[in-house]
């Protein structure tokens, strides 16, 4: 099944009548050689679980076959949908449209490849249903649970940036950038039409925003492993993500983020009706 990108504005966030539990958004460029297994993966882990669970998959102008390989994996399995950007955007657009698209009571993004294991998202809806609006998965809170650690290079850069974002964001948290965060249907609502970033410092901006309207933000521990087919450049596109956080920061300041304010619908006494549903 393919689903084609909605006109602007995309925040009505309308729900079926079949409203599953659980939405799964992963971000595909370029990833014939792995989005197969993937899927794979995760649809087995679903099914495993009982979940009542949809999996949109959201191509960002693949230059490959990835759209074809997803097209027959949702031809096959009723729960996967497969969304395509209008060309390359960016991993944050692509976050972004697949959460706008989504119909579930709980959304998570993950990496398209499975850094961490889809079944460590038990932990952080686990978070959600305890009472946080957002979990976001952190390798460093508990290094142990890395079971293939990142080169020390990438590791430097890594800390380094995370010492930026406290200074500048006054972000206190070990891990912004693992690509694996779940949100209640109420904070995803609240956070993502008001997202400016499509590339590589959304996370920054997706917990900046979700700090900034008083939603609460737990950090879990996952297991995780480095992919040495990474297509990030940590210097290259570190200078770049340090650029965009710059930006997040000016246009909190210039009054950027309350001008879009009246489209965040719910605020968080409605995150809290959701999960005691």
């Amino acid at each position: 099944m393919s689903v084609a990108i909605r006109d602007f504005p995309w925040y009505s966030f309308n729900l079926s009548l079949a409203q599953p539990t659980y939405s799964i958004i992963i971000p595909a460029y370029n990833e014939s050689r792995r989005i197969g297994s993937t899927l794979e993966r995760v649809v087995e882990y679903l099914r495993q679980q009982k979940w009542s669970a949809e999996i949109l998959v959201v191509d960002d102008g693949s230059r490959d076959v990835t759209p074809e390989i997803i097209g027959r994996f949702a031809a096959e399995n009723p729960e996967i949908k497969l969304i395509q950007n209008p060309g390359n955007r960016g991993k944050g657009f692509s976050v972004r449209n697949g959460m706008l698209n989504a119909q579930g009571k709980f959304l998570l993004f993950t990496d398209a490849d499975l850094s961490s294991p889809i079944a460590e998202a038990q932990k952080l809806f686990a978070a959600l249903e305890g009472g946080a609006d957002v979990a976001i998965g952190s390798r460093w809170l508990d290094t142990s649970l890395q079971f293939q650690r990142q080169p020390l290079l990438r590791r430097i850069y890594s800390r380094a940036f995370n010492l930026f974002l406290k200074v500048v964001m006054g972000l206190n948290f070990r891990d912004t950038q693992c690509g694996f965060k779940a949100f209640t249907r109420a904070a995803a609502e609240a956070i993502f039409p008001l997202q400016k970033v499509h590339r590589w410092a959304f996370d920054v901006e997706l917990i900046f925003l979700a700090r900034r309207q008083g939603l609460k933000v737990a950090e879990i521990p996952v297991r995780w492993g480095h992919d040495d087919r990474s297509k990030m450049h940590p210097l290259r596109d570190g200078i770049r993500m340090g650029m965009e956080v710059l930006k997040v920061r000016w246009w909190s300041w210039t009054g950027r983020y309350r001008a879009n304010a009246s489209v965040s619908p719910r605020r968080r006494g409605d995150a809290e009706e959701i999960r005691k549903k």
